[in-house]
C-alpha cells in the first residue's frame, strides 16, 4: 500500500536559510551515516566470532555461521514493521537505535557484552539500510553508498586502523557522541515528501561491494609490500588515492555517455582479478574505479518498487554474511574449492548488474556535475595521506654481545577478553627493551578481524623496522621487527601437509655487536611435517647459504615461533638434529599455552651453537591466547 506523504518535523522546527540547506543534503548524510555506524558494528562482531564466540578455532565454522547468520537474518522484522508502521518510522526508529548501540558498543569492554551488542548493532544496522532503500531518492543512493564506504574506510585510517570501539578515554567518547548525533539531526531534518527509491538492484550489489572494499580497499596492509619493510606515509597515499578515485569514479560516470558503460563493467572482473592474484595496490585502485563506476550504473533509473529495494538490501547483506565466511573458513577447514574464487565471483556479480542495468540506454537521467567531486576526492587524499604519515624508525647499533629477543605469537592482536590489544602489546613489549621481536597470527588487514594493520600498529608503537612473512596469503602470515641493522630477510613456504592453513619460515640476518646473526622465525601449522623443513632451513642460514642477497658465511642461528610443538614430541628431536638446543627446559620448561591456564609449551627459542641464554621468562599477559617468551641472548664463539 502506497504511504501518505508525511511532513517532516525539520520543515517547521529548523528556522532560517540552514534548513533548506539541511534538507537538501540530509538524505546522503543519512546513508553516508548509517553506513559509517554500520562498518563500525561489522569491526568488531566479525572478529569477536572468532575470539569469543569461537576461540579461535575451538568452535566448528558451521557454529560460528549459524551464530552469525542469526544477527543478518533479523533484520527480516522490518518488513512487517514497515506495513504496520510505515517506512519512514522504521527509518527513524533503526536510526535510533543504531546510534543507541553504537554508544552501547563503545560502553563494553570485551566479553560477551561486546560480543551481543555488536551482534544487534549489525542487525539494526541492516534494518536502517531496509529503511534508506525504502525511503531516501534515488538520484542520491549511488553517491552516498559509496561515500559512506570512503569515509568508513578514511577514517579507519586516520585513526591509525585503531578504532574508536577499541578506545576509551574522552575523545574517543566524543568522536562517536558527534556521528550518533550527526545522524539523527539528519534524519530529523529528511524531507517528508515520497520520494522515488533506487532500484532492487543497486541495493543488492552493495553487499558484494562491501566486501570487495574491506578486502582490497579498506587496509593499508596491501599497499605495503613484504620486502619494503613498512612505511606509513607509503600506505596512507595509496589507500587515500583508491577511496579518492572511487570517489572520481562516480562523478566521472554521471559525466560520460552511457555507449561507454562496458568500460567500468569489464574492468571490475579484470582489476580484482589482478588484485586477488598479485595482491598488490596498483589493481586494487583501478579495482576501486570501477567498483565505484559500477555502483553508478547499478543506481540508473528504473522501475522500482520500495518493498523490493528494502528486501534487496537485506539480502546484499546476506551475500555479505555468506562471502566472508566462505573465504575465510577456507583457512580453518577445507572447503574444497579455491576460496580467491569469492571476491573474484563477487567482482563478476556486480560487474553483470552493472551491464544489464546500463545496457540499451543512450541519456543518463542526471546531469554531468562538473569537476567539484573530483577536486573533492583529490583534496581528501591528499589530506589523509599527510594526516596519516609517520616517520621511518631510525636503526640502532649496539657495541656489546648481547640483544634482547621476543617471541609472541600475537592472535591477530586480540586479547582474552575479545579486545583489540595491539597498543597493549606495544607498550608492554616496551618495557622489556627488546633489539627484536618475532610475531605470529600477525593481521595486516583481514576483513574477518577488522581490518586492522597489526603488525605496522606495533611496529610503530615500538619504534621498528619490520620485515612481513605471508603465510596465508599476502595478509596473514609472521614477521620480524628490529631496531638493529637487517641485513637481510627472506620467506620460504612451507608444504601444507594436510593442514588448511599455509605456514611458512622467516630467514633474517640482523647484526649484534658488528657480528651476524641468524633468525628462523616460524609458526609451525602441521609440525609432523613441517618441522623437517624448518630443520634444513637453519642449517642452510647457519651455513650462510639463505637469506639471498646476504654475503655467504657461517653465522650463529636461532629459530624461534609458535612451533605448536612441546619439548616431549617427536618434531623436537628432529628440530635438535639441526643443531639446536632448548635452553628453557633447565629452566623449569615455563608453559605458554593456554594463555588463562598454561598447560604446556609450544612456543619456542631455540639456539644454535654460539649463542647462549643470559636471562630467560614467560610472562603472564593477557594480550593474546598465548604467553610470549622473552630472552637475554649473548654471542659466544661458533
Amino acid at each position: 500500500m502506497a504511504e501518505a506523504p508525511t511532513r517532516s518535523p525539520s520543515e517547521t522546527a529548523l528556522p532560517g536559510a540552514f534548513s533548506p540547506l539541511l534538507r537538501r543534503h540530509a538524505p546522503a548524510a543519512v546513508a553516508v551515516l548509517g553506513v559509517l555506524l554500520l562498518a563500525d558494528h561489522l569491526r568488531v562482531l566479525l572478529p569477536s566470532l572468532i575470539t569469543l564466540f569461537g576461540r579461535a578455532g575451538e568452535t566448528p565454522p558451521e557454529r560460528m555461521g549459524l551464530f552469525a547468520l542469526l544477527w543478518f537474518v533479523l533484520p527480516f522484522a522490518a518488513v512487517p514493521a514497515a506495513r504496520a508502521l510505515g517506512a519512514r518510522r522504521v527509518l527513524a526508529g533503526a536510526g535510533v537505535l543504531l546510534a543507541a548501540a553504537r554508544l552501547a558498543l563503545q560502553a563494553t569492554d570485551g566479553g560477551a557484552p561486546q560480543l551481543y551488542v555488536s551482534g544487534a548493532g549489525v542487525a539494526i544496522g541492516i534494518a536502517f539500510l531496509y529503511g534508506c532503500a525504502r525511503t531516501l531518492p534515488r538520484e542520491v543512493v549511488p553517491a552516498a553508498l559509496a561515500g559512506g564506504l570512503a569515509a568508513s574506510t578514511i577514517v579507519h585510517l586516520l585513526l591509525g586502523q585503531m578504532d574508536l570501539a577499541w578506545r576509551g578515554g574522552p575523545l574517543p567518547w566524543s568522536g562517536v557522541i558527534l556521528a550518533c548525533a550527526a545522524l539523527l539531526g539528519c534524519l530529523w531534518a529528511l524531507p517528508g515528501r515520497k520520494e522515488e527509491p533506487a532500484p532492487a538492484r543497486l541495493w543488492f550489489v552493495f553487499g558484494p561491494a562491501l566486501v570487495l572494499t574491506g578486502m582490497y580497499l579498506g587496509t593499508a596492509g596491501l599497499a605495503d609490500p613484504p620486502a619494503q619493510g613498512g612505511s606509513a606515509g607509503w600506505n596512507a597515499a595509496v589507500v587515500s588515492a583508491m577511496l579518492a578515485v572511487c570517489q572520481i569514479g562516480m562523478a566521472s560516470l554521471a559525466a560520460r555517455p552511457p555507449a561507454r558503460w562496458w568500460v567500468p563493467v569489464a574492468l571490475l572482473p579484470l582489476s580484482a582479478g589482478l588484485a586477488i592474484v598479485t595482491e598488490t595496490a596498483a589493481p586494487a585502485a583501478l579495482t576501486a574505479l570501477a567498483l565505484g563506476a559500477c555502483l553508478g550504473l547499478a543506481g540508473l533509473p528504473a522501475a522500482a518498487s520500495p518493498g523490493r529495494s528494502g528486501l534487496a538490501a537485506i539480502g546484499g547483506m546476506l551475500v555479505f554474511l555468506v562471502a566472508v565466511f566462505a573465504y575465510y573458513a577456507a583457512y580453518d577447514a577445507d572447503l574444497g574449492f579455491p576460496n580467491r574464487l569469492v571476491p573474484g565471483a563477487l567482482a563478476v556479480l556486480v560487474a553483470v548488474v552493472a551491464g544489464a542495468a546500463a545496457k540499451g540506454r543512450r541519456v543518463l537521467a542526471r546531469p554531468p556535475r562538473g569537476r567539484g567531486p573530483v577536486v573533492l576526492a583529490l583534496a581528501v587524499a591528499a589530506a589523509t595521506a599527510v594526516a596519516a604519515w609517520r616517520p621511518t624508525p631510525q636503526v640502532r647499533t649496539t657495541a656489546g654481545p648481547e640483544f634482547t629477543l621476543i617471541t609472541y605469537n600475537i592472535r591477530m592482536g586480540f586479547g582474552l577478553t575479545g579486545t583489540l590489544d595491539l597498543d597493549a602489546i606495544a607498550a608492554w613489549a616496551r618495557t622489556r627493551n627488546p633489539d627484536v621481536v618475532l610475531l605470529s597470527e600477525v593481521d595486516r588487514g583481514w576483513l574477518l578481524n577488522g581490518g586492522h594493520d597489526g603488525l605496522a600498529r606495533v611496529a610503530a608503537g615500538l619504534g621498528m623496522t619490520y620485515r612481513f612473512a605471508p603465510a596465508a596469503d599476502g595478509l596473514w602470515g609472521d614477521a620480524i621487527l628490529t631496531s638493529l641493522p637487517l641485513r637481510g630477510a627472506e620467506s620460504f613456504p612451507l608444504a601444507r601437509h594436510g593442514h588448511p592453513t599455509g605456514a611458512q619460515a622467516q630467514a633474517a640476518v640482523v647484526v649484534v655487536g658488528g657480528a651476524e646473526v641468524g633468525i628462523l622465525n616460524t609458526h609451525l601449522q602441521a609440525p609432523a611435517g613441517q618441522a623437517p623443513e624448518a630443520a634444513a632451513l637453519a642449517r642452510r642460514l647457519a651455513e650462510g647459504a639463505i637469506p639471498a642477497g646476504v654475503p655467504a658465511r657461517p653465522r650463529p642461528v636461532l629459530l624461534a615461533g609458535d612451533l605448536n610443538t612441546t619439548p616431549a614430541d617427536p618434531e623436537m628431536a628432529v628440530l635438535e638434529g639441526a643443531g639446536l638446543t632448548d635452553p628453557l627446559t633447565a629452566l623449569g620448561d615455563p608453559p605458554t599455552s593456554p594463555a588463562d591456564d598454561p598447560v604446556e609449551r609450544i612456543d619456542h627459542v631455540l639456539l644454535g651453537r654460539g649463542l647462549s641464554v643470559v636471562t630467560a621468562e614467560v610472562p603472564r599477559v593477557p594480550f593474546s591466547d598465548h604467553l610470549p617468551v622473552v630472552v637475554r641472548l649473548r654471542l659466544t664463539t661458533l
